[in-house]
């Protein structure tokens, strides 16, 4: 079996397609700068590097990319995308419904796309990344992984917010956490080399999405991240944790609404890009 995993970020795609039988990498790349014009795709294949520039507006457009040089004639592994048997897709949120591996139909869309406010930046990545696929390869399966999965085992005492509970009730207004993949993969690594399992870990994930997290013999105790990815740490383009009238205080100043404070300035122009005022990509800023 021939496996396909996509990580698709708010400005980033990773790939890997893997032969299942001997966990092989057949090959693997990475679409950097999404949405910019000089986005980038770096395709792996037997220890070689391809490089292709081209401006990739959206996540579909890098798609596509993608699978065009998957099946291309001089570093492709595939001569047609039927010899993609099943597809792995890593999702943002899974809110409280989804804690483990699903097999997505057109219900788990409908779902998902519920859950786009509270992933805005990476949840129509996600799902975009979904529709091309099963548009695509109506045949073959397509399974998310939830970032929000391994962060369900959080207490009460740390996943509630100091709000009316029935807003939580209601609203599902609570702290879920991301990069849960990455701190779960990490948390099981250093058992390993430790040699147990009975650890307190706390660990980091550092990139344009950034987050820590409490580790007790293998399960999430507290993650810094909340109901969105915005919470916490100080990121590539998003505020981190900041005092919430702001949002209602810069609304007034800019003459906007809220929604328009935390979608397109907390979320999209702020962090590194906000205080550098040059990019959200340390390299570019350095």
């Amino acid at each position: 079996m021939k496996i396909l995993v996509i990580n698709a970020g708010s400005s980033s795609l990773k790939y890997q397609f893997i032969n299942a039988e001997d966990e092989k990498v057949l090959a693997k790349g990475l679409v950097e700068k999404i949405g910019a014009p000089d986005s980038v795709l770096t395709h792996k294949v037997n220890g070689k590097a391809f490089v292709f520039n081209k401006a990739l507006q959206d996540h579909t457009e890098a798609f596509e990319f993608v699978f065009e040089k998957l099946q291309d004639g001089e570093c492709g592994v595939i001569k047609n995308l039927n010899e993609i048997d099943a597809i792995g897709h890593r999702v943002l949120h899974g809110g409280e419904l989804y804690k483990k591996p699903t097999l997505i139909s057109d219900a788990d869309i409908i779902q998902l796309k519920k859950l786009i406010p509270l992933g805005p930046l990476h949840m129509p990545a996600n799902i975009s990344g979904i529709e091309a696929c099963r548009s695509l390869m109506p045949n073959t399966p397509n399974v998310a992984l939830f970032d929000t999965a391994f962060h369900s085992t959080m207490p009460s005492f740390a996943c509630l917010y100091a709000t009316p509970y029935e807003w939580y009730e209601k609203y599902g207004v609570r702290k879920y956490g991301f990069h849960g993949m990455s701190h779960e993969f990490i948390s099981q690594e250093v058992a390993k080399l430790e040699g147990r399992d009975d650890l307190k870990i706390i660990n980091c994930h550092i990139g344009n999405g950034a987050s820590v997290c409490a580790i007790k013999n293998g399960e999430c105790v507290d993650t810094s991240m909340g109901l969105t990815p915005l919470e916490g740490l100080v990121m590539g383009t998003r505020s981190g944790d900041i005092d919430p009238t702001v949002v209602s205080y810069m609304a007034k100043n800019l003459n906007t609404t809220a929604d328009e404070i935390v979608d397109k300035y907390l979320n999209k122009k702020s962090g590194l890009l906000g205080v550098s005022g040059v990019s959200n990509d340390i390299r570019d800023v350095q």
